[in-house]
């Protein structure tokens, strides 16, 4: 048989594409779909960014009315000022990186030592950006009459809201396989984990210490963030085998 037939009869090597998405070679799905999910959660939160860095008149108005709306219930309810400002402290980033810390090393206790230095990465990592962030953008906080907080540093994005979201997604990653085969168990962390999320950043709206585009700053960082960091300890968790 001549060397030109059995180059025609040579099966095509599979493209870049269907690798990818081959089922079968699950390092390479699994890295794609984070990736991609990553990816796709930076888009907005970029797009967020310069938008307020061009203080675009839609976002501004939205931002300064409902900072406007809510500072005007605040002064007329110091009972809501009073549990808003008890959740804030309760779950700021110091006691939720407590919090983390003290699973970091219960983590290490059972010798995912691996599994620890991911949330410890992402902790370090999207508090870094979040700092970051807030030194390039440069954006003022909520000039109100009448405050009733008040709060130090730039305003974009939100520390509280991105650190809400990070800790909520770590501990919500590390908890959820042992709840595999209990669905309550399962929704109840969900559950957790928006709430803690979600009231967080509400907080600091309600105590006009932030605008809405800051909290969802944070949010979206947050979620970019646990997700980038989530692809990367899949390869390398993949690449050197199960932890010991």
């Amino acid at each position: 048989m001549s060397t030109s037939g059995q180059r025609a009869r040579r099966p095509a090597s599979p493209s870049w594409r269907a690798r990818r998405l081959d089922p079968d070679r699950s390092l390479g799905l699994r890295l794609t779909l984070a990736t991609t999910a990553a990816f796709l959660v930076l888009v907005p939160f970029a797009l967020l960014t310069v938008l307020v860095l061009g203080a675009w008149p839609p976002l501004h108005r939205l931002d300064a009315a409902v900072a406007h709306d809510l500072h005007g219930y605040a002064v007329g309810h110091p009972g809501w000022v009073w549990f808003m400002t008890v959740w804030t402290n309760a779950f700021g980033p110091g006691p939720l990186r407590i919090a983390v810390l003290a699973v970091v090393v219960w983590l290490f206790t059972r010798r995912a030592a691996r599994l620890a230095w991911w949330a410890v990465t992402t902790m370090a990592v999207g508090g870094l950006l979040g700092v970051l962030l807030k030194l390039l953008v440069g954006r003022d906080r909520p000039d109100l009459l009448d405050p009733v907080a008040r709060a130090t540093g730039y305003s974009f994005p939100s520390g509280h809201a991105l650190n809400a979201a990070l800790a909520a997604g770590v501990l919500l990653l590390v908890f959820l396989p042992y709840a595999r085969r209990r669905p309550a168990r399962r929704w109840a962390l969900w559950a957790a984990a928006a709430a803690v999320t979600a009231l967080t950043g509400v907080s600091r709206l309600a105590l006009g210490v932030h605008y809405v585009s800051d909290v969802v700053g944070g949010w979206v960082l947050g979620a970019a963030t646990v997700a980038a960091t989530t692809a990367a300890f899949r390869t390398w968790r993949t690449r050197t085998g199960p932890p010991s």
